[in-house]
């Protein structure tokens, strides 16, 4: 069996390029992309959503803002009986709870040809319906022009100087969930087994965050100076680095990190399913997970995706980023999402007077 670390390792490896398979026959209509806000927004349509129209003329994308993944999956839920979606990307740890519930179909490689291109383990994170698109992992983004000493460790959030500067995503956010079995390792238990030394721990520094629910995002607070230190993601994290000219940097800490996977899931009753999945095999593609991963930093799932080294080298996939990578399985994770999340608001944020 090949384990998430062992697929991810091979993300590095240039392979020789091939040519997508083509999709039988020209779809037409229009299709409903549900996706992240912002930044990711921009450059998701930049990338690969007006690409795909270009090679599909026939089809237009409306890119729907669908806010947290937990959002998502409750604007599936609830329209269930008369889907208006066809096509969401969002966050492994909520999509396989929408598999379980048949909010998502299956998926073949007869269906969708560029399954065929994608690492085993891409495939693997949810067996037989949508796979994953994207990886990422969490990382702590500072204020680089504003906080002295420099921030160098997730330890250094309980440092003095920083209370009431931090912003948190706590559950149901994947950054929230992330951060639990960081800080389970950094204090030497196994989040498997128990998260009480992440509990008490995050219920110290409770007191020091300004909010648990960075409003649009962490990174905004930090350039709009309401906050120093926040928690992210790494690819949107080496945008931004990009361009406020190093203000806002990306730190990932000594102690471990997290991966994230994005998953392109199929709308169960798709109204336009031949465009849906047209869209979605151009998206897993090797011409857009290489300009998505270039221009983003978000690792490639597509094994035969020629990435420049440059480009890799900030994402999950590189070396130093896997090695030091805290194993999680997403689909374990979602059976004790609720727990986790009833810990955090009755322990931690209760510990916070807000």
């Amino acid at each position: 069996m090949i384990t998430r670390r062992a697929a991810l390792a091979g993300l590095a490896t240039p392979l020789l390029p091939l040519a997508a398979p083509a999709i039988a026959q020209a779809p037409s209509g229009t299709i409903t992309l549900v996706a992240y806000a912002g930044i990711f927004q921009d450059n998701y349509v930049r990338t690969v959503v007006e690409p795909f129209q270009r090679r599909f003329p026939g089809v237009s994308v409306r890119y729907v803002v669908g806010g947290t993944s937990a959002q998502m999956l409750g604007t599936v839920r609830a329209q269930r009986a008369d889907p208006q979606v066809d096509v969401v990307l969002k966050d492994v740890s909520t999509s396989v709870i929408g598999n379980a519930e048949g909010l998502y179909d299956r998926i073949t490689a007869t269906e969708l040809p560029a399954l065929d291109e994608l690492f085993p383990e891409a495939r693997a994170v949810a067996p037989g319906f949508g796979p994953a698109v994207t990886y990422d992992h969490l990382i702590l983004v500072y204020d680089g022009q504003n906080l002295r000493p420099p921030l160098t460790s997730l330890a250094d959030l309980w440092r003095p100087d920083l209370r009431g500067l931090l912003a948190l995503a706590a559950p149901p956010n994947i950054q929230g969930l992330a951060l639990t079995a960081m800080v389970e390792k950094m204090e030497g238990g196994d989040h498997t087994r128990s998260i009480d030394r992440a509990v008490r721990k995050l219920r110290e520094l409770a007191p020091s965050v300004q909010t648990f629910e960075p409003n649009p995002d962490g990174y905004s607070l930090i350039l709009n100076g309401v906050v120093r230190v926040a928690t992210g993601w790494n690819a949107r994290a080496q945008l931004f680095q990009d361009e406020t000219n190093g203000r806002l940097v990306p730190v990932l800490p000594p102690e471990g990190s997290v991966f994230q996977i994005n998953t392109l899931n199929l709308v169960a009753g798709s109204k336009n399913k031949a465009a849906a999945l047209a869209f979605m095999n151009y998206a897993l593609g090797q011409e857009a997970q290489k300009a998505f991963t270039e221009r983003m930093f978000y690792a490639p799932t597509n094994a035969r995706a020629q990435i420049l080294p440059a480009a890799l080298a900030r994402t999950a996939a590189s070396p130093e980023n896997r090695a030091r990578m805290i194993p999680v399985d997403w689909e374990w994770v979602a059976r004790v999402r609720d727990q986790w999340n009833n810990r955090w608001r009755r322990e931690i944020i209760a510990a916070s007077g807000r």
